[in-house]
């Protein structure tokens, strides 16, 4: 069976390339949750993450923006403790002050959701790669993100995670077209 190359490196990149990466996701928690993990995985790769992703759902209350929006200074020490997560004050702190612009985003919008599928205009964009390496790592959609979310104050969301995270969450269709999940995402 045929697969984008990233995801023959593991069982987990394996996993979530088959059930995850690609797929339309509507769900505001979800949203958050992966908005979340792109911004912790800046710099590292994105297997250290999923690795860590069960440990991420227990550590931010599983990804619960209420809650996270009003962690402590308590709060954040215990998670500058957890090994199971990335401990990186400014990614920690960048989660918090994300948590508390996805509220706003919310209660402007009605949903993260209607806010965020508007840089595609609420569908997918089917992209049509034969080699990953003709996969951008940013486009002009994803800067335009970018600049959007950090004006309202979002942090550690550049246009290359805003790229990143346009694939993972369907905004972008960027399996290969001889991948098994191109025409079925």
């Amino acid at each position: 069976m045929n697969r984008c190359e990233w995801a023959n490196s593991g069982p987990l990149e394996l996993k979530y390339h088959d059930e995850e990466w690609g797929v339309p996701v509507h769900d505001d928690r979800l949203l958050f949750e992966m908005l979340i993990l792109e911004g912790a995985q800046s710099g590292l790769s994105w297997s250290t993450i999923l690795k860590k992703r069960e440990d991420y759902l227990k550590a931010f209350d599983n990804f619960d923006a209420e809650k996270i929006s009003k962690y402590s200074e308590i709060k954040i020490e215990e998670l500058m403790n957890n090994a199971g997560i990335v401990r990186h004050k400014l990614k920690i702190n960048a989660a918090i002050a994300n948590a508390k612009c996805f509220l706003e985003i919310q209660k402007e919008y009605g949903s993260f959701d209607q806010y965020i599928w508007s840089f595609v205009d609420g569908h997918p964009v089917i992209n049509k790669w034969a080699v990953s390496s003709d996969v951008p790592v940013s486009t002009a959609e994803s800067l335009e993100m970018s600049k959007s979310l950090k004006k309202k104050g979002f942090k550690f969301i550049g246009a290359t995670t805003c790229y990143a995270y346009m694939q993972a969450v369907g905004m972008v269709n960027d399996h290969l077209i001889s991948c098994f999940r191109y025409s079925e995402v």
